[in-house]
């Protein structure tokens, strides 16, 4: 396997999330939320580890990498490191929801469990992590 550099993982993770965030208004109208949930998930996560590479540091192989976000803070790009506590809360939320809203249980079925109104919430937070990252890493 070749070797990537930091710069080029943090573009990559950003475009990735960029990907996603398209889809997630698909899935918002397609009344598809817990698929949004997941979706936005799968974005912040995306887009908190994008920033830790931008920033010369190898984020830890979970997904909810909030903790860690926080931690690194005096190591990040201003923009970041100013908005880490809301970015390590949103990546904690929605890590929580992370297997509920893929896998659900037997009391949870995740395709009737989650509203329109969280659905919007997990969107919002996804675009405000995206939105950050892609300021702090730029354009390739």
């Amino acid at each position: 396997m070749r070797q990537a550099s930091q710069l080029a993982l943090a573009h990559s993770d950003i475009a990735k999330a960029g990907k996603r965030l398209k889809v997630l208004s698909l899935l918002l109208q397609e009344e598809a939320y817990s698929d949004v949930v997941r979706e936005a998930q799968e974005l912040v996560e995306l887009a908190l580890k994008g920033i830790l590479f931008q920033a010369g540091i190898d984020p830890p192989k979970e997904h909810d990498i909030g903790r860690f976000f926080k931690e690194m803070r005096d190591r990040l790009p201003q923009p970041a490191a100013q908005a880490a506590d809301r970015l390590a809360a949103i990546s904690g939320q929605l890590g929580r929801e992370r297997n509920a809203s893929f896998y659900g249980d037997q009391n949870f079925i995740p395709s009737e469990g989650y509203t329109c109104q969280e659905a919007e919430q997990a969107l919002k937070d996804a675009e405000f992590a995206y939105q950050l990252a892609k300021d702090v890493i730029g354009e390739e």
